[in-house]
């Protein structure tokens, strides 16, 4: 075989085995440590949000909002993910972390 075949054929293959083990989506790794601690703060969140309309805390319409700044976090968790083999960076992390807590600080105790 000719020699400068050799090269891109082997790079070609190793592409196509290494993408096939992935599997179809799994982009959307929910399992990765940093998603699933920045997913089970988001889950937490909700529930006080929910306890505070319960508890008259907060109305109705300020939880709504509140909940739409969760799922706004969620959906830029889930693009960053998208975007690399479904894990998120530790600054990536960070920044939604921030978010969160800027949310939190509006729930109360």
């Amino acid at each position: 075989m000719n020699a400068k075949l050799v090269l891109p054929i082997a790079l070609i293959a190793l592409v196509v085995s290494t993408s096939s083990f992935a599997g179809p989506g799994h982009h959307f790794c929910k399992t990765h440590p940093r998603r699933a601690e920045v997913n089970h703060r988001l889950a937490n969140q909700n529930r006080r949000i929910d306890k505070e309309v319960k508890e008259g805390e907060i109305t109705k319409a300020q939880a709504h909002s509140l909940h739409k700044e969760d799922h706004q976090i969620r959906q830029e968790e889930r693009d960053m993910a998208s975007q690399d083999n479904g894990h998120i960076t530790k600054q990536e992390q960070k920044t939604l972390n921030q978010q969160e807590n800027q949310v939190s600080k509006q729930i109360g105790h």
